[in-house]
């Protein structure tokens, strides 16, 4: 069975159920957090990841528990005979609130699972593909691109080459675009996201 047959057996509709609490919770790149969840998972789709159910339906809810914290894990637990995995792996990917993001990201870098590292990757993908200088200071994109670099550029390079890839190309072209923005001064869109950070 090919991997594209394996993905016609994938039952995502309970996750994606659960995933509509994040509707209501915004980005600060605009949008919300539904939308970054389902852009999570096709990143993962597009890196053909077809037949690994868990990080599937993990990427679906990966920010559930964080940005819904009233989620009831039973539920997830009951969807199905994969769910204990999906939680578990949500779980591993959930930054406890009182834990700096650095701390947090290291974790996940010295002692994550595997499928923990790709979904981190997908996910960082997700959020450096929505970064803008309409929202973010140069100086705040900087410091997640610094971050970037620092904690998730080796996961990818030990996980999955092609994200090892991306990560690398979208960072070089961010700092591109913000070296030119830099060279002609800060614009007003610049000015609103300082003021609003």
């Amino acid at each position: 069975m090919t991997a594209e047959e394996k993905l016609k057996s994938l039952v995502l509709a309970p996750y994606i159920i659960k995933a509509t609490a994040l509707i209501g919770k915004e980005r600060g790149v605009g949008g919300n957090q539904f939308r970054h969840a389902m852009a999570t998972m096709a990143i993962l789709l597009d890196y053909k990841l077809f037949d690994d159910y868990v990080l599937l339906k993990a990427s679906v809810i990966h920010d559930l528990l964080e940005d819904v914290p009233e989620t009831n894990e039973f539920e997830i637990r009951i969807i199905d005979g994969q769910a204990d995995q999906v939680l578990e792996l949500v779980k591993e990917v959930t930054r406890p609130e009182e834990m700096p993001k650095e701390e947090y990201l290291q974790r996940i870098l010295e002692k994550g699972s595997r499928r923990a590292k790709i979904l981190k990757c997908a996910d960082r993908i997700s959020n450096l593909t929505d970064l803008h200088t309409d929202t973010h200071s140069t100086k705040k994109i900087n410091a997640y691109l610094d971050q970037t670099e620092k904690y998730v550029i080796p996961m990818a390079k030990e996980v999955n080459e092609d994200m090892f890839k991306e990560l690398s190309d979208l960072i070089k072209s961010r700092r591109k675009f913000i070296k030119i923005l830099e060279m002609f001064g800060p614009g007003e869109e610049n000015k609103k996201a300082e003021k609003h950070q």
